[in-house]
């Protein structure tokens, strides 16, 4: 049995401890993850409606959150690190393609939008080497359901972190506690289900060779946790917290307006003074209206009734069911700070400055996500740095990331022209462009190389004779 001793050295009591964690935020994890996918609990009907109805449940749901998220994620993109004199690193560029962060961190990122937090994990890779003969850094994305971060409550600094996933192979659950020098192994007693990990004392067992735990020599905890813009105090959640409500409004409009649509797509019929038929059902017992009048294109229908009367209700005007989704619609873009244009509605060729202006709040919250994500990428590439045994700390870095806001190729190119006007260095302005530190590097060596070839070849400057001497060096001659 483990030892539970609330002890943050002990890493019984902090495998159970953040092991509950993780189960407790399961739920709400998975709750997020089917807004994020689209799959919102279905809208509530009255109790007494049909069992058509239920169809048209499932049928009524439109993925909002799933734009919203993933319209942050297509403008956070970092093109690679920088050392601290902004200079391109070839060492930090190595390890991102080697751990190909150019497509990974899109997982991540996508993580935090959608489940309020992700992470990445760093550690010894089990093929590569490097030059001084250790192992290559291994940067995995990982996700929040498998890994938690405890904090201290005095500085805000990791302390410890858990890594607990189910291997489908061999059926067991396998956990490891993390610490800043060292790290404990750990695998569930019995086969479990990869859903929901067991944390009862009597659930793990150690599996470590020393009870000392295996020791790594990278100074800090290898989990680098990255949450979504957490306010103060409070846990991180998605992109589209604040718009849930809204997202099954949404729902129950459209459910709304597909009964109507569905049942005023062939107007009700009514039948006045005509004697129906009655019968009595053999399975239930119960008596039952025949019904003489089947709609059809061909059919006529006769009543030998002495004063029956035919006639049909007017058509159900879905005017205002439509504009209220569109209402519902937009009040989720602008509490979620999600461009209108997404939603293109009465958007029609709208032009760029008005989508710049429709930009703003959007490009702004994007810049927190990048202020945020930066720091744990820096975390990152310092955690791969101590793997490699390179002393360089990459904290003082600089995570250079692409301009969330989209600019035409037009007014690019008059801003850098702009810019190279009032003597902006071409280096810097390839940076303003978006490109990798690799391409500003290519672009600058290139641009030098050309302006050498240049001077080169032009006519080299004549010797000087008599006649074209300075004034003062034919004054003096001719004296």
């Amino acid at each position: 049995m483990l030892d539970e001793t609330p002890e943050l050295d002990n890493p019984d009591y902090m495998l159970l401890r953040l092991g509950r964690r993780l189960r407790k935020r399961v739920g709400q994890l998975d709750e997020w993850w089917l807004y994020y996918r689209g799959r919102p609990p279905l809208p509530q009907l009255p109790k007494n409606a049909e069992a058509a109805f239920i169809d048209f449940q499932r049928k009524a749901r439109t993925n909002f959150c799933g734009l919203i998220a993933g319209a942050s994620v297509h403008r956070l993109l970092a093109l690679g690190v920088t050392g601290p004199d902004g200079e391109p690193d070839d060492r930090a560029s190595r390890w991102w393609q080697a751990n190909r962060l150019d497509s990974r961190q899109k997982l991540v990122w996508r993580c935090s939008m959608a489940q309020s937090v992700g992470y990445m994990l760093v550690g010894p890779h089990p093929t590569r080497t490097e030059d001084n003969r250790r192992p290559s850094p291994l940067i995995t994305p990982e996700h929040p359901s498998e890994c938690v971060v405890e904090y201290d409550p005095e500085t805000g600094e990791p302390l410890v972190g858990l890594k607990a996933y189910h291997n489908d192979i061999d059926g067991y659950a396998y956990a490891r506690v993390l610490y800043d020098d060292r790290s404990f192994p750990y695998r569930s007693t019995e086969r479990c289900s990869g859903r929901r990990l067991p944390w009862g004392p009597d659930s793990w067992v150690y599996v470590g060779d020393s009870d000392e735990g295996e020791p790594h020599d990278l100074g800090r905890m290898p989990l680098v946790e990255f949450a979504r813009m957490p306010d103060l105090g409070e846990d991180p959640e998605p992109e589209f917290a604040c718009v849930l409500d809204t997202q099954d409004r949404v729902n129950m409009g459209v459910l709304n307006r597909m009964a109507a649509s569905r049942y005023s797509g062939f107007r009700q019929k009514w039948v006045r003074g005509h004697k129906f038929a009655r019968r009595k059902d053999p399975d239930t017992g119960l008596t039952v209206v025949e019904q003489p009048f089947t709609p059809g294109p061909n059919t006529v229908w006769v009543s030998e009734g002495e004063n029956a009367q035919f006639g049909q209700l007017d058509a159900t005007d879905l005017t205002g069911f439509l504009k209220e989704h569109e209402s519902d619609v937009r009040d989720m873009l602008i509490l979620s700070q999600t461009p209108a244009y997404y939603y293109a509605s009465d958007l029609i060729n709208i032009s760029a400055d008005t989508v710049s202006a429709l930009d703003i709040m959007h490009v702004a919250k994007v810049r927190e996500h990048i202020a945020a994500f930066g720091e744990g990428l820096e975390e990152v590439m310092s955690l791969a740095a101590a793997q490699a045994g390179v002393s360089e700390d990459y904290t003082e870095a600089t995570v250079r990331w692409a301009n969330p806001q989209y600019l035409s190729p037009a007014v690019q190119a008059d801003a850098a022209t702009k810019l190279s006007s009032i003597g902006y260095p071409l280096d810097v302005i390839a940076e303003d462009l978006g490109e990798t530190p690799q391409r500003v590097r290519r672009i600058a060596g290139g641009a030098a190389a050309q302006k050498l070839l240049a001077a080169s070849l032009l006519p080299a400057n004549p010797a000087p004779t008599a006649g074209n001497l300075p004034d003062d060096e034919g004054a003096g001659t001719g004296g």
